[in-house]
């Protein structure tokens, strides 16, 4: 084996060695390119679980209107959604915590470095 050759493990070449037997295909993917070009996406995307009930304001408007950090944004997200999406709001508020302490750790940063 020459130095610019690399030795690769016996499983390497195997075609689906990192796909997941479970998981489904998006079926756009079958699609050619004129198939493609025939599909709507100025459809609504936005999922429920984002959208208020009583007024109808979505999560990344209120965001954005807001000019949130990404971390902030974030938390925002998941706290408005989380008793939308799951049974248990938990998971959600968890993560929405997870990022305010990403951006508490950044503040703490960048004053540490002035």
């Amino acid at each position: 084996m020459t130095e610019s050759m690399t030795k690769h493990s016996k499983y390497y070449y195997e075609f689906n060695r990192n796909m997941s037997t479970t998981a489904k295909i998006n079926p756009k993917m079958f699609l050619s390119k004129e198939e493609l070009k025939g599909i709507d996406y100025s459809k609504e995307k936005t999922p429920s679980y984002y959208v208020g009930k009583t007024y109808g304001y979505e999560a990344r408007k209120v965001v954005e209107d807001f000019n949130l950090s990404y971390n902030v944004g974030t938390s925002v997200t998941y706290l408005l959604r989380a008793d939308n999406k799951h049974n248990n709001p938990i998971d959600c508020i968890q993560k929405a915590i997870n990022h305010l302490e990403f951006e508490l750790d950044k503040i703490k940063n960048e004053k540490a470095n002035l």
